[in-house]
């Protein structure tokens, strides 16, 4: 069986993530501990109680990173598994990086924090926002966003999450001026999210050569499975290939729709780490083959039946 490994990004995150897994494995509690330790922030509290900070993308990076690692690490202990290759969506792209040991923990973890932390730093002073456009074709809506950049508007497509569903990213007031007449075009959803920066655009230029840097001496020099690039749709398994797709990845848009359709003939079921299960809601439209997801002990079980009938 050819399986794909897929990893979440932002807005996967919610209060009481990996908790379950924290509960029932020493192994979640030592990864846990170790990511306070390097972060210097209780991640127990980030993520399990009510808090603002879950939602500032310097905090839901790393705890999003965190729970990915925790469910794809546990899988590996409770049934090692060889994946054809790993696809990550926006963040989860150092997610798969890390499954194909490109990374270490360590560096991982605190490259997620210092990614957030760059991007929030480029977003500050620029009404930084994003919106879902559900309804629209590629093509309405790209040609839409050129024009309205033509008189001056800052909008662009940064996320090509499935038919019909793009997300958007800008000037907040550039966006909410344009939430009718997307909604004219034929949309049936135009809706702002709640982030203060605005990813996969030209908003986060001024960061690219800062994050090159920090990720130079990180990226081991060659990786154990492909990964597929958000921003090509291509696999590379090379820290110069890495090097390059990655920091390209903050100011092009994320072509996960893109990603799934070319490599799905290639591959027999998806495996999603991490919280939430955004990714198989997304799969549901995009293949006719299984996506199982492990989010919790529950989930995990599920999938360890299934992959051993």
């Amino acid at each position: 069986m050819n399986y794909a490994f897929i990893f979440p990004g932002q807005g996967s995150q919610s209060i009481s993530m990996g908790k379950d897994f924290y509960d029932n494995f020493d192994l979640a509690r030592e990864l846990f501990e170790k990511a306070s330790n390097i972060l210097n922030i209780d991640m127990k509290k980030l993520c399990f109680e009510e808090n603002e900070l879950l939602n500032q993308t310097q905090f839901t990076q790393p705890a999003i990173f965190l729970v990915s690692y925790i469910a794809h690490t546990i899988l590996q202990q409770e049934s090692p598994i060889l994946a054809h290759l790993a696809l990550g969506h926006s963040l989860g792209e150092i997610s798969a990086i890390c499954a194909a040991n490109g990374l270490k923990f360590e560096d991982a973890i605190a490259l997620t924090h210092k990614r957030g932390m760059l991007m929030q730093q480029a977003c500050e002073g620029k009404d930084a926002g994003m919106m879902v456009i559900v309804g629209l074709e590629d093509s309405v809506l790209e040609n839409f966003c050129a024009q309205k950049r033509e008189e001056g508007m800052s909008v662009w497509c940064a996320n090509y999450n499935g038919e019909g569903q793009i997300v958007l990213a800008g000037k907040k007031a550039d966006l909410a001026q344009l939430e009718s007449p997307i909604k004219t075009l034929g949309a049936k959803r135009a809706l702002l999210l709640p982030m203060s920066v605005a990813s996969h655009c030209p908003l986060l230029e001024s960061i690219n050569k800062d994050f090159k840097e920090i990720i130079t001496p990180i990226l081991m020099d060659n990786f154990s499975l492909p990964v597929i690039s958000n921003v090509t749709t291509n696999p590379y398994n090379t820290k110069e290939e890495a090097l390059e797709v990655l920091s390209n990845q903050l100011t092009n848009p994320v072509l996960y729709k893109q990603s799934i359709y070319k490599i799905d003939s290639e591959i027999d079921a998806y495996i999603e780490f991490g919280h939430g299960s955004v990714l198989k809601g997304l799969n549901k439209r995009l293949s006719q083959k299984e996506t199982f997801s492990i989010s919790d002990t529950t989930s995990l079980k599920e999938v360890l039946e299934k992959l051993h009938k």
